[in-house]
């Protein structure tokens, strides 16, 4: 089995601002996704409460993970997303044992 760096990262749009961090949110999809060390990137809403959303993503290495943090699109979003996000984002790490 491969060692992977798996990510849950949450975060919670401020009310009125859901349609704006989810396009956010989009857009960050495709080019994190043809990053290298990128196993997986998936975005998702919760059911019961839109403007709540989840990143799953699994990366070959916290080396890999420390270059998507740092780059372009990653640092763009940051940079504005204190006007959309209600909560500080919740970021944690795993790593797979079975």
């Amino acid at each position: 089995m491969a060692e992977l760096l798996t990510v849950v990262a949450e975060m919670k749009a401020k009310a009125g601002k859901e349609d704006d961090l989810r396009r956010a949110l989009i857009a960050l999809v495709a080019p994190t996704r043809q990053e290298d060390g990128c196993v997986q990137y998936d975005l998702h809403e919760k059911t019961d409460e839109p403007g709540r959303f989840v990143f799953y993503e699994n990366w070959v290495s916290a080396d890999h993970l420390a270059r998507h943090a740092a780059s372009a699109h990653i640092q763009s979003f940051r940079a504005g997303a204190g006007d959309l996000l209600a909560e500080p984002a919740r970021i944690e790490t795993y790593t797979r044992i079975a």
